[in-house]
């Protein structure tokens, strides 16, 4: 083959590469335009009214949580209940060994009666000086002085009764009774240990939890919505009128008995800008104990809000998203903010609006800016 014939090959093989380009582009642009626009179903947004819920970390506490200690010194003697066992209130708990409180206590007993014996002899000088004062017999000087030898073994029976009571009151601190109604926790001292009222630990600690009460805080915008959603001209009227409120136990089943929400605290924390709550629960099968956890499930009826699938959102990076149509119906990636659920839809506070449109299904087909048909409402 001649040098002069090159140019002209080459020429013709590269008419034909883009001869091929075009007629492969032609192709893939008609499979492009032939490819049909997804049909998916699109919800127009509206307000309506909805049961909202939000649930809060809830620390339990029994009605009475006491502190049984001694306010006597000895040594322990009989210890009459098990741990975790039920009690009632006066029932004996505790028994200090009594013999020097005894002991003191018969002391003081015959000091009392010595110092009345004295009072009745001064009782009687002051009987016999006084018609003897009124007769000029003796002076009045003398009678005074017997009547001041009387005041004062008055007063030392009255010192001496009230050692007595002293003593009593000492020899009763040795037989210790439970002050509530309720579960014993566990007890530390055992017979023989030497106990008094400086110890650090308690004998043991009587818990009543035939109510439960559940400690939980709540953020300043969740308050504002919290109060903004019962009746009533007080907060005290509020809490009387909301809804019973849910224990979510910790493994995520609700407890049996509903519960109310009586106290709100006076003020915020300045540092977490929290409120505290608690909501007290009927605790009758005595399934609940002090130091339990749980969560508060708080649920209130609102008015003029926005709703959206679940299903309907995305989640990434901690925020939520929705497909959100155009005019044009393309489809671009929306974030929303919620303010509670609702069964399995959210509550929408910002993002959409009435009137906007957005798809609930089959969002992993489809990418941002892809234009979509709405599905025919059936």
């Amino acid at each position: 083959m001649s040098n002069n014939r090159m140019p002209a090959l080459l020429a013709s093989f590269m008419t034909w590469i883009v001869l091929n380009a075009c007629q492969s582009g032609k192709a893939n642009e008609g499979a492009a335009q032939s490819m049909p626009v997804p049909e998916l179903p699109v919800l127009t947004l509206d307000t309506t009214t909805a049961l909202t819920s939000r649930e809060y970390a809830a620390n339990l506490e029994g009605r009475e949580n006491v502190d049984v200690r001694t306010q006597v010194e000895g040594y322990l003697e009989k210890v009459f209940v098990e741990e975790g066992s039920f009690v009632t209130a006066g029932q004996p708990l505790f028994k200090i060994n009594d013999r020097s409180y005894q002991a003191q206590l018969e002391k003081d007993q015959a000091s009392l009666r010595a110092m009345q014996s004295a009072e009745a002899n001064a009782a009687l000088e002051v009987d016999k000086m006084k018609p003897l004062a009124d007769n000029k017999v003796v002076s009045d000087i003398q009678l005074k002085t017997a009547q001041t030898n009387l005041q004062t073994a008055s007063a030392n029976v009255a010192q001496a009764k009230a050692a007595v009571a002293a003593a009593q009151v000492n020899m009763g601190f040795t037989l210790i009774k439970a002050p509530v109604s309720g579960y014993i926790g566990r007890i530390p001292k055992r017979v023989g240990n030497l106990v008094n009222s400086s110890d650090a630990a308690p004998l043991t600690t009587l818990s009543d939890i035939s109510k439960i009460y559940a400690y939980f805080s709540m953020s300043e915008n969740d308050f504002i919505r919290f109060s903004k959603g019962a009746a009533g001209s007080t907060l005290q009227q509020q809490l009387l009128r909301m809804r019973p409120v849910t224990l979510v136990l910790s493994n995520g089943d609700d407890f049996s008995e509903n519960g109310r929400i009586e106290m709100v605290d006076g003020q915020f924390n300045r540092t977490t800008a929290a409120i505290s709550l608690r909501a007290t629960f009927p605790n009758p099968a005595s399934v609940l104990r002090s130091g339990n956890t749980g969560k508060v499930r708080i649920e209130q009826l609102n008015a003029g809000v926005v709703l959206i699938p679940q299903s309907a959102t995305m989640e990434m990076q901690d925020k939520l998203f929705v497909y959100q149509l155009t005019d044009s119906n393309t489809v671009k990636r929306q974030p929303i903010v919620t303010a509670g659920t609702s069964k399995d839809q959210f509550i929408v506070v910002d993002g959409v609006k009435t009137g906007d449109r957005i798809v609930t299904a089959g969002m992993e087909t489809i990418t941002e800016g892809a234009v979509i048909k709405p599905a025919a409402k059936k």
